[in-house]
């Protein structure tokens, strides 16, 4: 399928709608209890198995607007699956709380590893949507992926040391202002090492 362009707002609405909707589910519902089945499921649990097709259904969407998607994409979603999965399998919300962990821990992981061969990975990933030199990426690479893996750090520090509704807090706006402000603040690396028309 041809890559097409899609809309920056429809882009962000379905790659951030379904945590929205996961968090205006938790503060409508926190604190109550169902029983299915003979089961008893915290609100938390439920909307965790209803967070996961959801997931795939936005992520699903997006290749079909967009033609393609990309490997971070396609991890998160993996990750969804796999620790939401076992969430509802298990009945213990630890597992979903420790998602952005695995997935902040993967990336710098592999960004790391790229940059131990001399390559930035990201530059690949992204394929070129930003005009920069390849120090201009690597210097990128280097901070994203130590930007990644504090990430890691502070979301296995909230939601071991604090409550359910911090870490739905923390995991709603915190890590995604926190990744937006990260980039904002690379506006010096960007004008620094950003290349020339002609190249």
């Amino acid at each position: 399928m041809q890559e097409k362009p899609v809309a920056p707002a429809v882009k962000i609405g379905l790659e951030l709608g379904p945590v929205f909707l996961f968090f205006l589910g938790y503060v409508t519902t926190r604190g109550q209890s169902y029983t299915i089945g003979g089961t008893e499921y915290t609100a938390f649990i439920l909307l965790t198995a209803a967070f996961i097709p959801l997931m795939a259904l936005a992520t699903f969407v997006l290749w079909r607007l967009s033609g393609r998607l990309s490997k971070m994409q396609l991890v998160t979603l993996v990750m969804v699956v796999v620790f939401g999965g076992l969430t509802v399998w298990l009945n213990d919300d630890r597992f979903f709380k420790m998602k952005p962990t695995a997935i902040y821990g993967i990336f710098a992981l592999l960004l790391g590893i790229g940059l131990l061969r001399g390559q930035s990975w990201l530059e690949m990933v992204m394929e070129g949507a930003l005009p920069l030199t390849h120090t201009g990426w690597i210097l990128l690479t280097k901070r994203l992926a130590l930007m990644f893996l504090a990430m890691a750090c502070a979301n296995e520090l909230v939601w071991r040391n604090f409550s359910t509704d911090m870490w739905v807090n923390f995991r709603t706006f915190g890590l995604p202002v926190a990744l937006f402000a990260f980039f904002l603040a690379q506006a010096k690396l960007f004008e620094r090492y950003k290349t020339s028309a002609d190249e």
